[in-house]
């Protein structure tokens, strides 16, 4: 009796003491800003719970023509509605950016492919499942109006998925329009979803699926083509193990970027301080962003650019990373792959409402300078579906151009060298590329693309 309440004495003590070891983790909630500190944060935990609250290894974009059901996708993918603002849910459309993130599982009873699934219980045998990778799903609008905004989302994409609704003829104009941009921004992993299976017969689904063949045919020869029904989570298994695939392939490239100096683009920049809270009590700006290159560690000094204007000219931010965030998990360092955001010391008042989306983040001294002018390769299109063929480009016209997560005015001052001048500066590295948009009426349509000389 006396050992027995002895060995029941040390493994008390000894759990005690793995408590006390275990690593803490500061949650943020995400509408007011509030810090909450977790202790033993992974108590109880396996190894898999841990891994799930890592950063994201992949950046995966739903792009498509309006209506076709990208958000309904990220919904099946990750369980969170992506349409978050009021305007977007009245509209029943997309206009800003929506984010989730998602793991894949897989149930190591259950064959290929129903054993992947996005949720820690198979939902054929209720086995535990064993987690695979966590992504980051990047929605963009499809709306024609929205083009501009889409662009820049596509700016931190690994890879895409071109969703292609079945009811409808292939290709509808955004369809046509956002196969195009996959091409001009170098967007090689691409997968093709045909949504809304269930809103037709047999024979016409076989019919848009041979439409859709064609129409990727030049582009993109050997693209997966999966048809699902995404509001009945009808082959998700089958797009999940796809995607899963399509990581692996490419992984390592992605992991050789981590030696490279920190280049990140800038997609949100807020304020997270409530109105009337106390001057001492202020959090600095907070940035949203996807590392490109490098790495990124809290109480790196870093450098913003172009940064902002005072007095009617350009200066680059520089500040300290206080925080690093991924969704409501605090990380020590991040790498490329994922959606992160950066607590700093600026003022909240410079990142309010986004108001530095479209610069780029690095390390003090290795940012490309911020310029006006560019120097850049043309490359236009023939035509396009909309507006047929594409005119030449002439001296004093205004496009939009977009360069990484920037978008901005750009005047043709040299047709034939290819120099733009810019509304605002932009920090541009050579060989980049860039899109290029030209007015049609009230719309920006892409028209084609630079690589700066």
């Amino acid at each position: 009796m006396v050992e027995k309440k002895k060995n029941k004495k040390e493994a008390s003590k000894k759990e005690n003491n793995s408590k006390k070891d275990a690593p803490k983790t500061t949650v943020v909630k995400e509408a007011s800003g509030e810090k909450i500190d977790e202790e033993n944060a992974y108590e109880g935990k396996t190894e898999e719970d841990v891994e799930e609250n890592t950063q994201s290894e992949w950046n995966i974009g739903l792009i498509g023509h309006v209506d076709h059901g990208k958000t309904t996708i990220a919904k099946a993918l990750s369980g969170v509605w992506t349409s978050k603002y009021s305007e977007e849910l009245d509209r029943g459309i997309t206009i800003r950016i929506g984010y989730a993130d998602f793991s894949v599982y897989k149930c190591p009873k259950c064959s290929e492919p129903e054993c992947f699934t996005s949720k820690k219980t198979c939902e054929h045998c209720s086995s535990k499942t064993k987690f695979l990778r966590k992504i980051s799903i990047v929605d963009t609008p499809g709306h024609e109006s929205l083009m501009a905004v889409m662009l820049s989302g596509a700016a931190v994409m690994d890879g895409a998925i071109l969703v292609i609704g079945a009811n409808e003829k292939c290709p509808q104009p955004q369809t046509a329009e956002h196969l195009t941009a996959l091409s001009v921004l170098g967007i090689k992993n691409v997968i093709i979803v045909q949504n809304k299976v269930d809103l037709v017969s047999k024979e016409e689904a076989k019919e848009n699926y041979i439409q859709i063949k064609n129409f990727v045919k030049d582009a993109f020869p050997d693209v997966p083509i999966i048809p699902i029904a995404a509001t009945y989570n009808a082959n998700i298994d089958v797009l999940l193990k796809t995607i899963k695939d399509m990581i692996e392939k490419q992984i390592e490239e992605k992991r050789n970027n981590e030696s490279q100096p920190l280049y990140m683009h800038v997609i949100r920049s807020f304020d997270v301080n409530r109105p009337g809270k106390n001057i001492s009590e202020l959090n600095g700006g907070v940035i949203g962003g996807s590392i490109l290159r490098g790495r990124i560690k809290v109480g790196d000094e870093i450098e913003i650019k172009p940064g902002i204007v005072i007095k009617n000219k350009f200066h680059p931010l520089t500040t300290k990373v206080v925080e690093l965030h991924v969704g409501n998990i605090k990380i020590d360092s991040a790498k490329p792959g994922g959606l992160i955001s950066i607590g700093t010391t600026l003022d909240p008042s410079i990142t309010k409402g986004d108001g530095i989306t479209g610069n780029v983040v690095g390390l003090k001294e290795t940012l490309p300078e911020a310029v006006y002018k560019l120097n850049v390769k043309i490359n236009l299109f023939k035509n396009l579906i909309t507006t047929g063929e594409i005119k030449s480009l002439v001296q004093n016209e205004n496009l939009m151009i977009s360069v990484g997560t920037a978008l901005r005015v750009g005047t043709i001052k040299n047709v034939k060298k290819g120099e733009i001048e810019l509304s605002h500066p932009v920090s541009v590295e050579k060989g980049q590329r860039i899109a290029i948009g030209r007015r049609f009426k009230t719309t920006w349509r892409l028209i084609g693309y630079g690589i700066v000389k």
